[in-house]
This record gives C-alpha cells, sequence and structure tokens, in this order.
C-alpha cells in the first residue's frame, strides 16, 4: 500500500544516484526508484521557454509504448495544474484519443494526479502519478516526489544541452542564446517579497535583459533596454548587466554612482555610439522604502488595491553609454504592504496591432490589476500578459517587451504569491 514504504529512504536513494545520473536519464532513475510507492503511470514535463507547452523529459512512454508528446498548457488538466499550481486529480483515459475527465479531489478508484513542480516560487513544470486509491498521504507523497524532482532538474539543467534544446520550440538567435545565459530565473519569492519576469521574444530578443538579487534586506532590480535589435543591442545588454553586477558587488556602490559606471562601461566599449535605458532600483524589504534611478526609460507604476497608485515620475537622467556626465537624479519613495512595482520597457506599451492600435499603458495595467483580482499569481500573470501582447501583434513583435512585477509585503499581507 503506498505509504508504507519508507519515503526518507526512497528520496534518499533517488538523490544518492542524481549525482551521476545525466538529464537523459533521469526519468528513468525516477520511476524505478518510486516503485515501491506503487505509483503508475509516472511522467515528467517541463515548461518550454515560451510557456506555452508541457514537455516531457527524454525515454518516456504511455502505456502504450509510444514516447509522451508535449500538451499544451492552457488547455489541459496538466496545464491546469501549472497555471494554477494546484493538484489536479483526473480519472486515467483508457483511449489515447480521448481526454482526461476532471475528477473533485478525494474520489475513489485509481486516480491520475498532476503535480505542480516547484523550485521556490519557479514553475519548473508538472509530475504526473497514477495512484490506486488518492487520500491525504497520497497527496502527501505526490507533492514531496514532484518538489525533490523539480529541483533534481534544476540542479541539471544548466549544463545540459539536450535540456536547452528540449525546451526550444524555435531556433535561438544568437543575442538571445546569450541574453539567456545571463539572466536570473524568472521567479523568485521570500516570505516578504516576490520578484516575476517575463521577456519577448524569447528567441529573437535583442537589447532588453533585467536583474535582481537579494543581499540582505535589500533588493537590487534592474531592467535595462539597449539600442536597437541586433548583436551589438545583446552585447550593449550584456555589458550593462555585467557592469551593474560588478559594481553593486564589488564596490557596494550607490545607485548613482553604478549607473555611472554602467555608463562608462558601455561608452569604453562602443565609443558612445551605443547606450541603453534603464532603472536601478533598491527596495529596503524590512521597511518598503525604494530607491531608484531612471537612465531615460518609461517610470515604474506602483499597483495599491485594484488601482495604479502611482506612475513613478523622478528627474530625468541620460540614457547610458552617450557618457554626457554623472546621474543626478535618486529618488524614494515609500510603499505600503501588498504594493506591486511594475517595471517594463517600451515595447510593451507600444506593441501595435496590423492596424496601428497601441497596446498603451492603460490596457497595460489594467490586464495586470485584473489578473490580481481573480487571484492569480504574479508568474502566470506575467506569462497571460505576454501572449496576450503576441496575440495582439499577431505573434509578430516589432519590439522587445520586457516586464518586471515586484511584490513587497509584511505581516497580514505575507501571502504566498507564487
Amino acid at each position: 500500500m503506498i505509504g508504507c514504504p519508507d519515503t526518507g529512504r526512497i528520496w534518499g536513494g533517488l538523490v544518492r544516484d542524481h549525482h551521476l545520473t545525466p538529464l537523459d536519464d533521469l526519468a528513468a532513475s525516477v520511476i524505478e526508484h518510486v516503485r515501491p510507492l506503487g505509483f503508475t503511470e509516472i511522467m515528467i514535463y517541463v515548461a518550454s521557454l515560451r510557456p506555452l507547452y508541457l514537455v516531457p523529459l527524454p525515454g518516456q512512454c504511455d502505456v502504450y509504448g509510444e514516447p509522451l508528446n508535449r500538451v499544451a498548457i492552457d488547455t489541459t488538466l496538466a496545464g491546469r495544474a501549472y497555471r494554477n499550481q494546484e493538484i489536479v486529480q483526473a480519472r486515467p483515459a483508457t483511449d489515447p484519443y480521448v481526454a482526461e475527465a476532471a475528477e473533485p479531489l478525494g474520489s475513489e478508484g485509481p486516480r491520475r494526479l498532476w503535480v505542480p513542480m516547484l523550485n521556490g516560487t519557479e514553475r519548473v513544470g508538472v509530475l504526473g502519478v497514477t495512484a490506486p486509491v488518492v487520500d491525504d498521504t497520497i497527496e502527501r507523497i505526490a507533492n514531496e516526489l514532484a518538489s525533490l524532482v523539480a529541483l533534481l532538474v534544476v540542479s541539471k539543467r544548466a549544463y545540459s544541452d539536450a535540456f536547452a534544446r528540449l525546451v526550444r520550440t524555435e531556433e535561438m538567435h544568437l543575442s538571445a542564446e546569450m541574453l539567456w545565459t545571463l539572466l536570473p530565473i524568472r521567479n523568485f519569492a521570500t516570505d516578504t517579497m516576490t520578484v516575476s519576469a517575463g521577456l519577448e521574444p524569447a528567441y529573437h530578443v535583442g537589447g532588453d535583459a533585467f536583474d535582481y538579487a537579494l543581499d540582505g534586506g535589500t533588493l537590487h532590480i534592474g531592467i535595462f533596454d539597449a539600442m536597437g535589435h541586433d548583436t551589438s543591442a545583446g552585447l550593449t545588454a550584456a555589458i550593462a548587466l555585467s557592469a551593474y553586477r560588478n559594481n553593486r558587488r564589488r564596490r557596494r556602490a550607490g545607485l548613482l554612482d553604478i549607473s555611472d559606471a554602467i555608463d562608462e562601461a558601455i561608452a569604453g566599449q562602443f565609443a558612445s555610439s551605443r547606450f541603453a535605458t534603464g532603472v536601478l532600483a533598491d527596495l529596503d524589504i524590512r521597511t518598503g522604502w525604494l530607491t531608484w534611478v531612471n537612465r531615460g526609460h518609461p517610470p515604474p507604476l506602483v499597483l495599491r488595491q485594484g488601482r495604479v497608485a502611482s506612475v513613478l515620475d523622478s528627474p530625468p537622467d541620460t540614457p547610458m553609454g552617450l557618457h554626457l556626465g554623472p546621474a543626478a537624479g535618486l529618488a524614494r519613495r515609500q510603499l505600503e504592504p501588498g504594493d506591486r512595482l511594475l517595471l517594463y520597457t517600451d515595447g510593451i506599451v507600444e506593441a501595435l496591432t496590423p492596424d496601428g492600435e497601441r497596446f498603451g499603458l492603460d490596457r497595460f495595467a489594467d490586464f495586470v490589476i485584473r489578473r490580481e483580482a481573480d487571484g492569480v499569481s504574479a508568474p502566470e500573470t506575467l506569462r497571460r500578459l505576454i501572449h496576450s501582447i503576441l496575440s495582439y501583434q499577431r505573434g509578430q513583435l516589432q519590439d522587445d517587451a520586457t516586464v518586471m512585477l515586484v511584490e513587497w509585503r509584511t505581516g497580514r499581507h505575507q501571502k504566498l504569491a507564487l
């Protein structure tokens, strides 16, 4: 019976073996180790780079011996588990051409569980298992297994070309290859803050980049938009990102000095012929004080209780790379618990339909506010936003589009904004 085996021993054996298990063999290793639990039809899916699909890890087959196919995130039960970050229970389909039927948790008889695989707040993918019965113990074990498998996948993906190919649905351009290597994961959270980011076009991005890092009680946030859409734009963004991190870590410099260092770095490489706009910000997660400098970039928004509470206008400074003088415009604002800070590049609001209609700032802010009112998580909100903008432009963006959503919360506002 499931639950009788020593799950600690099973988890420990899986961890020990994973050290020398390549990603291509990870699914087979998981299936072998969890056999004593009584689960059948174990399936491991990871999210595609542009999160439209869940794609199976290599070497997996269905009950008919056929290789598993990718499944859509927006139209399947597995996708629902991914979107809502909840266990979804289904009656296993006996016909490969018949869709699964959702079942309420606690239904009797064999059931398939689709369980989100999370690394912190990053949605790695979904685990599917079929159990002869389902109760609280089974759900707990399935959750533990999904969490462990997520960690195992994350530990191997950075060193696996097989994984990179697996999650791509298009060919990656050179500039995008460079920038995705430098960017942090798109979702991160603690009990007092959440960061989520989205970037498109995923396979052709030119000069957009984002960064964040937690240093004690300070959350560092940066968003950049480099001139152009070619490889030089990617190099400009890479220099901006690297100079931001280097000066932040090496000197623990202030925001004005860091933005000046980025200006120097880009100008030194391109002789003042290239530039990047950007917002650099520090959020004190203990007090909610936000400090920022804006180098020629669209001003961030503060969302509060279902409305745009403020536009973070500040004294304008020149873009970085033109060497036109030091930055002077440091600004501060006190956030309230539960506030969401929305940073973006102009490709978000300037997206155009084939008829020339702009997506616009109001539509952008309203989209995010409505998803929050519906209880949609920050990562899922941005996933839907990016796909809405792509749909608005018939899948062809005229400019890179990047957005960051940062929530600060304390006390009664410490909700799990996954």
